[in-house]
């Protein structure tokens, strides 16, 4: 048995590990079979991640969580959660392997997907043209005409930013009329670099190597058109990764993981959540690792006033020599 089990390695996942393990609590870590280290490993430069100055391509900054995560201790595992037993003292997570693993504790860091149009181009092109942040490669189509996919506030957001760097941004949505909110709507519309698709969806992504353009399908005459581009960005939403916790863990109105004001501790003693997972706003590299030191610092302090000799047992039984904190 564990002391803490963290599930999830994107920035919030390893954060909690380095905190964690840096603590003495040797944290086991489940990095998924197919995904570990999250989003990030699909994205090229990364610019805005304090401590680059000339910046880091994704995978870079995601291995060297995952190497400072296991210098300090932590063991990582590659396969996939396939059952959560969290209710009691003692947390149990299965594995698609039909290992279990049992610890005190529990951080939930599983983080988001973008939801996606669902086009064979778009995964070809993703970081080389295609993008769903905004705030993340808008810096890299300077003078460029690129457009934004979505009708939403997010969607109108994302338009509005990129008209700092880009010289003409067209927003690409399915119908006649937006679901923004009227103040986004207005910023929008207002913005002479922005012009409106009205009634068309993106039925291919043009490119080799990088995009070039995209073809548009006409939502009510069914017709066929074709828009010259530098870059697309989706931005019709987020999932968080929630589906392992549906029934155990509350959920806000967004659908993330309900947390203690600003805290990860959620409704079950022992389990904290961290990362995209919580957060339904943000959802950068930078706001998912501090959440990550949240979760990692609110175990430290949940094991911390557990009867002693219960977290001695459960060092005995993992087998490690690790001591523990005072």
């Amino acid at each position: 048995m564990r002391q803490i089990i963290i599930i999830g390695s994107g920035p919030a996942g390893y954060t909690a590990a380095i905190y964690a393990a840096r603590a003495n609590l040797a944290p086991l870590l489940i990095a998924s079979s197919v995904e570990a280290g999250g989003e990030l490993m699909k994205t090229t430069e990364v610019d805005n991640y304090p401590g680059f100055p000339e910046g880091i391509q994704g995978p870079d900054l995601m291995i060297a969580m995952e190497a400072q995560a296991r210098r300090f201790g932590t063991e990582i595992v590659l396969d996939d959660v396939t059952k959560l037993e969290l209710e009691g003292d003692v947390k149990r997570v299965t594995l698609g392997n039909g290992d279990i693993h049992e610890a005190l504790s529990v951080v939930f860091a599983t983080g988001s997907a973008y939801r996606k149009l669902g086009l064979s181009d778009e995964d070809r092109l993703s970081g080389s043209g295609v993008s769903w942040c905004a705030t993340c490669d808008g810096f890299f189509f300077r003078q460029k005409t690129i457009a934004v996919v979505g009708g939403g506030d997010s969607a109108m957001e994302e338009a509005t930013f990129l008209t700092k760097f880009a010289d003409k941004v067209y927003v690409i949505h399915r119908k006649d009329s937006l679901r923004a909110s009227k103040a986004m709507q207005d910023r929008a519309f207002t913005n002479p670099k922005i012009e409106f698709l009205w009634n068309k969806e993106v039925a291919h992504i043009y490119g080799d190597g990088l995009v070039t353009g995209v073809g548009l399908l006409d939502t009510v005459d069914g017709s066929e058109t074709t828009v010259d581009l530098s870059g697309l960005f989706i931005a019709i939403g987020a999932d968080p990764r929630t589906h392992l916790v549906h029934g155990q863990l509350d959920l806000t109105a967004e659908g993330t993981i309900a947390v203690d004001g600003r805290s990860s501790r959620t409704n079950i003693t022992g389990v904290f959540a961290a990362g995209d997972v919580i957060d339904p706003t943000y959802r950068q590299a930078v706001t998912a690792a501090g959440s990550g030191t949240v979760a990692a610092l609110d175990a430290e302090h949940y094991l911390a006033s557990l009867p002693k000799a219960i977290v001695e047992a459960a060092v005995q039984a993992s087998g490690l020599e690790v001591p523990v904190s005072a």
